[in-house]
């Protein structure tokens, strides 16, 4: 717990993290609640509901993803609670800016959820505070997940977390601009680099290429150029790899091509809700985005005629396309075997494989499930080739305890080598900082 409460100062400090999930509406969601719910105990399992009987009390806090997320919470907590009259379900749902304050606050206050929803796990299990997902969760919806998503979750050979949902990226690029400016497709870096000269000449008041480095999603930067240039996190066998000469190389490309004019004129503060805006109005050309951009274009109303494809890479390297995944996780609030099964219950309800699936369409994700799979893209014929990506995706090394640091860290030296800092430099001191 000491180093829980250690890990709050600095979460207080950094509120607008967001997972790669974060929805469109960040700023509160109908569950934004200043009161904790009462803390779970095994006298606290079962309540009263007001009546004859009592019922076994189960609290979750959801992120929110986007302005739908609420009332689709709100439905499923009415028809789980018809549906079994034993158990009192509450769901509090919480914006992305908040939940990480909001649930550190509730842990250090004894107050922890009984399930949360949220990207990262791997501090609340290195302080022993959560309960194996086989605890939790039936062995029959425990197989309808993605072997490869239950992996990121494993510390020690047990699976902590099950997976809520997830997006993948590719690279989408406003097709009437491309051909306007007599462009190629790029696939290569040196392409992609020639792209942007082209374009800034046919029209300097277009972005020809968009990155976000700001708070909300500058690791997903990190990774989009070190994985296409043949780095990463770690290496084989686990150990931190983050100055390697291949990162290095990558954010260096990265920095040149925002001194070279080629982007949004401010990464470090404009997220990817401004890039997709810029997009959806003509004003960007390029950008890598998750498989929910169509949706998030389609509701802003934008007709422009778009495409997406493989993210360009460097020195041969096969495209790497970045998965996000966030997660359900159960903490250990001394659960009485009863409480154990009433759980169990409400990830049955909540897996069953239309409503779950209902569930990953509302925002535009991609399914865990591959029941959940089928049903997207049998529903919507355009996710299709997403839940291929999905299911080959590469993944943040968030079962390393270490990983909100390294979060942290990468967008940091992205920040400060926008400013002029030197990469090599910035990476050394991040890597002896976290590698020791």
């Amino acid at each position: 717990m000491k180093k829980f409460l250690a890990a709050l100062l600095a979460l207080v400090m950094v509120l607008s993290l967001a997972a790669c999930g974060g929805g469109s509406d960040s700023t509160g969601g109908s569950g934004d609640s200043s009161t904790p719910p009462p803390a779970s105990s095994d006298a606290g399992d079962s309540g009263s509901s007001g009546g004859s009987s009592e019922k076994i009390d189960i609290n979750v806090i959801a992120a929110q993803y986007g302005q739908n997320t609420g009332d689709w919470w709100a439905k499923f907590q009415e028809d789980f609670n018809k549906e079994h009259e034993d158990i009192n379900l509450t769901v509090e749902v919480v914006s992305w800016n908040d939940i990480y304050t909001v649930v550190n606050t509730r842990i250090s206050g004894n107050a922890a959820p009984d399930i949360l929803n949220i990207d990262v796990f791997a501090d609340y299990q290195a302080d022993d505070l959560l309960l194996p997902a086989e605890d939790y969760v039936s062995a029959e919806t425990y197989a309808k997940m993605y072997p490869a998503f239950l992996e990121q979750s494993v510390v020690d050979g047990t699976v902590w977390a099950v997976p809520d949902l997830a997006s993948a990226r590719a690279m989408y690029y406003n097709v009437d601009i491309l051909e306007a400016a007599g462009v190629e497709v790029p696939t290569t870096w040196d392409e992609l680099k020639a792209a942007c000269e082209k374009i800034k000449a046919y029209d300097s008041s277009i972005y020809p290429w968009g990155i976000d480095m700001t708070t909300d999603e500058g690791q997903a930067a990190f990774a989009y150029y070190i994985w296409n240039n043949g780095g990463d996190f770690t290496d084989a066998d686990g150990n931190w790899t983050l100055n390697s000469a291949e990162n290095v190389e990558a954010i260096e490309y990265a920095i040149d091509l925002v001194n070279s004019g080629y982007t949004n004129t401010d990464p470090a503060n404009e997220t990817r809700y401004t890039l997709q805006d810029l997009f959806g109005a003509g004003k960007l050309a390029m950008m890598i985005g998750p498989n929910s951009i169509p949706t998030y274009i389609a509701e802003g109303g934008s007709t422009i005629n778009y495409a997406f494809a493989a993210i360009p890479t460097n020195g041969g390297n096969a495209s790497v396309s970045a998965g996000v995944m966030d997660r359900f996780m159960c903490f250990d609030n001394g659960h009485s075997p009863e409480k154990l099964e009433a759980i169990k219950t409400f990830f049955d309800y909540f897996y069953e494989d239309a409503r779950y699936s209902d569930w990953v369409l509302m925002e535009g994700f991609l399914p865990a499930t591959s029941a959940g799979g089928e049903i997207v893209a049998s529903s919507d014929p355009s996710m299709a080739p997403w839940v291929e990506i999905v299911g080959s995706c590469k993944f943040y090394p968030t079962a390393k305890a270490e990983w909100a640091d390294v979060k942290q860290g990468v967008i940091n030296v992205e920040q400060q080598a926008l400013m002029g800092g030197n990469v090599q430099e910035l990476l050394d001191e991040l890597q002896a900082e976290i590698a020791g």
